[in-house]
């Protein structure tokens, strides 16, 4: 199979993806650049699959890469970068953290049950990855790994990036009764229960709040002149 492995250059980072005679695959617009003998090609999706992209705002097509050489995928990033190893379980990645994978992993979409994706700030349709094989996902700060055993993880807000796909995923009120969530200023939360793995990233990098906190004051800016 193919070899994933993080790069750095000045706090930035890629992904290195080195492959002999092997094809992997990726998200539209993530190649920033490769050497060798490679061929890239790209499937055109069906008629329901462009519908969830339209929805979704998530691109449908995933070109592949066949070859010997090494390709670099991205863009450059302040964030983190996670490999993922599948031992053949599906998992539900966030919208916009599939970054690539080996052609071994089946990547399809997953479309979250009533109105819960809509609340929860997760998106109607996510990325579900099934399979045996190395999957790069990519979040703002660093992945950790929270293991449940017949537990319940309560998440305010999106930083879930990824679960496996037997846990039950819900939009609940943070307290009971809409009066007091209310007054708990926690409002609606994801719940996620059972027994499985669950990849958290709650705190985002240092460089991603540098970022952040200079883009703040200038889209605001930009909002109030615009009103």
């Amino acid at each position: 199979m193919a070899q994933f492995e993080v790069v750095e250059d000045q706090g930035l980072k890629m992904i290195k993806a080195t492959i002999a005679n092997e094809t992997v695959r990726a998200e539209a617009g993530a190649l920033h650049y490769m050497q060798g003998d490679i061929e890239l090609q790209v499937e055109t999706p069906s008629g329901k699959g462009f519908l969830k992209s339209i929805v979704s705002s998530e691109s449908v097509f995933k070109p592949t890469y066949t070859g010997t050489g090494t390709i670099f995928f991205g863009p450059p990033i302040f964030g983190m970068y996670h490999i993922l190893e599948l031992d053949g379980d599906p998992w539900i990645i966030d919208s916009g953290g599939y970054v690539c994978s080996d052609e071994s992993v089946e990547v399809g979409s997953y479309t979250n049950k009533a109105l819960s994706g809509f609340f929860s700030g997760e998106g109607f349709f996510q990325t579900q990855v099934e399979g045996t094989g190395t999957v790069v996902i990519q979040a703002q700060g660093p992945i950790h790994e929270i293991e449940l055993e017949n537990d319940t993880l309560t998440v305010d807000g999106p930083f879930a990036v990824a679960r496996q796909g037997h846990l039950d995923f819900s939009v609940e009120k943070a307290t009971k009764g809409l009066i007091k969530s209310g007054l708990s200023g926690e409002g609606l939360v994801n719940v996620i229960k059972g027994t499985g793995k669950v990849l958290l990233a709650p705190v985002p990098s240092v460089h991603m709040n540098i970022v952040n906190s200079i883009n703040s004051p200038i889209l605001s800016a930009i909002a109030s002149k615009s009103d």
